[in-house]
């Protein structure tokens, strides 16, 4: 098997197949990705955990891409990727209930889906998992180390050792910034 770390070099040196090797590689934690965002986010998006990694791809693509030629590369190991590839499952589930809100509110284009049992669902977690995002985007602006530490264990499933090795910190450290973040969402969302 490649080492990951050489593929994501040759991925942020232009190489496509070596980003088409990564992702193909990287493929079953990406799908664990999905599953543990549509877990999180309820039926709320018309994707399944398929099409969360498949959207998700696009986007990861495109950032392998953008690195040709850049002093710094975009990954430089398979946490990193994976804490990224998170952050982009998110930020689609965010957007799709955006969408689906600004559609609810006078969108001049009816949704139609093949899957009629997703049509049934009451979509009652839109504003929930709006206020979490706006919690985290704040706690983001006031300490970005503790949203990093959210987006990486809540959305990416990241072990504390994996995110104390990503973010150069102790797993102590790691346990505190959880700690703190996990206070401050808390009293962020009873506010709202």
């Amino acid at each position: 098997m490649p080492d990951i770390t050489v593929l994501l070099r040759a991925a942020g040196q232009g190489d496509a197949a070596a980003a088409d090797q990564v992702v193909a590689l990287l493929y079953a934690d990406l799908q664990k990705l999905a599953r543990s965002r549509m877990r999180q986010s309820g039926h709320l998006t018309l994707l399944d955990a398929t099409g969360l990694v498949h959207e998700s791809y696009l986007r990861l693509y495109a950032r392998l891409q953008k690195t040709e030629g850049a002093e710094q590369q975009a990954f430089p190991d398979r946490k990193h990727f994976l804490a990224y590839a998170a952050r982009v499952m998110h930020t689609i589930v965010i957007d799709m209930v955006r969408a689906r809100q600004a559609a609810r509110r006078g969108g001049e284009f009816a949704h139609v889906t093949l899957n009629t049992a997703v049509a049934e669902l009451a979509p009652q977690g839109d504003d929930e998992i709006l206020r979490v995002h706006e919690a985290l985007a704040e706690l983001a602006d006031l300490d970005p180390r503790l949203a990093q530490v959210v987006e990486m264990r809540y959305f990416g499933g990241l072990l504390e050792a994996e995110i104390a090795e990503t973010l150069g910190v102790t797993e102590r450290t790691v346990q505190r910034d959880w700690q703190k973040a996990r206070l401050f969402l808390s009293m962020a969302l009873k506010t709202c």
